[in-house]
């Protein structure tokens, strides 16, 4: 798949976290198998651009493969302004958030909001196209709620635009992340639009991967909360689609260097107290899917950078016994 000039290695996307696609995450997922890694979601508002925390989300320093960012806010020139600024700062791609479900985004008419409103969607998506002369990607749901799913025409609206590819979660905003999603608005707003089209929702597994590819007919996959504790997941879907045959899930001595490397690689981009808090949530997943929940809560108690990293080398010594 080709977003712009840019080839993707494979059909396989990490999706844009708040709090979750860090520089650490984005690196430790393009290692194991993902084709593109998208950033957190960048506020349009440039009184935050200097923030800590935008500043961090902003870190591309040693980043392999394309740099794709990801911008949200509802004002057309606001949303300019924050493409030129991040494409100055190397991003390669930029990429709008009309998806993200949260309260607090929507009450501010960014997000999922955002498609109760085509008019200023157009608007939007035309102002930051003409704004920079990197490929602009947009990532919706398929409506506000199952009665109003309009997905097929904001898709439309998009490709007028100018907009090189479309990320679609297979949810409305008002199902947040509940239920499962559905394909049938995907396959629908593949077969309305002539620009890649990429599925996002319940990606789990790679027969899963493999269902969906065939249902919507889409150009690639993006996966978000089950790469979580499973940043593997990638290469493991990427063998699948390529060979029809599973991979082995990686030996348990495996899984313990990556999560002692992703640990590290949080304490080091962070700093010690920063790390340290949100190294809880990265490790927290991890230990759900060794079915560890006693575990967790230890870590979760612990108050130093120091304390998680020898707690994670005693975590080994238990799994190993």
């Amino acid at each position: 798949m080709k977003i712009g000039p840019y080839q993707l290695d494979n059909q396989l996307i990490v999706a844009p976290m708040a709090g979750v696609t860090d520089l650490p995450f984005r690196r430790l997922c393009r290692r194991l198998g993902a084709g593109l890694a998208v950033s957190e979601m960048l506020s349009s508002n440039p009184l935050v651009w200097k923030t800590e925390k935008s500043m961090s989300r902003m870190d591309h320093s040693g980043e392999s493969g394309i740099r794709s960012v990801q911008i949200a806010g509802c004002e057309p020139e606001l949303m300019a302004q924050a493409a030129r600024f991040n494409v100055e700062r190397g991003a390669q791609i930029i990429d709008i958030n009309m998806g993200c479900p949260a309260k607090k985004i929507n009450k501010k008419l960014a997000g999922s909001a955002l498609l109760r409103h085509p008019d200023l969607v157009s608007q939007i998506l035309n102002a930051v196209v003409a704004a920079v002369e990197v490929p602009v990607t947009l990532k919706i749901r398929t409506g506000w709620d199952p009665d109003s799913r309009n997905g097929v025409d904001i898709a439309r609206i998009a490709e007028q635009s100018g907009i090189a590819a479309l990320a679609v979660h297979g949810r409305t905003r008002q199902c947040m992340y509940k239920g499962e999603a559905e394909y049938d608005t995907i396959a629908a707003i593949k077969a309305a639009i002539s620009i890649p089209v990429i599925a996002n929702g319940d990606i789990d597994s790679p027969e899963k991967a493999r269902q969906v590819l065939d249902k919507t007919g889409v150009d690639a996959l993006m996966i978000g909360r089950p790469a979580q504790g499973r940043p593997w997941i990638f290469r493991e879907i990427a063998h699948y689609l390529e060979t029809g045959q599973h991979l082995a899930p990686p030996p348990q001595a495996e899984r313990q260097a990556l999560m002692q490397e992703h640990l590290e690689a949080l304490h080091d981009f962070y700093g010690d107290e920063r790390g340290m808090r949100i190294a809880r949530k990265h490790v927290g997943w991890y230990l759900d899917h060794q079915q560890q929940p006693e575990l967790r809560r230890q870590f979760n108690q612990l108050d130093s950078a120091a304390a998680q990293r020898d707690a994670l080398a005693g975590f080994f010594v238990q799994f190993d016994s």
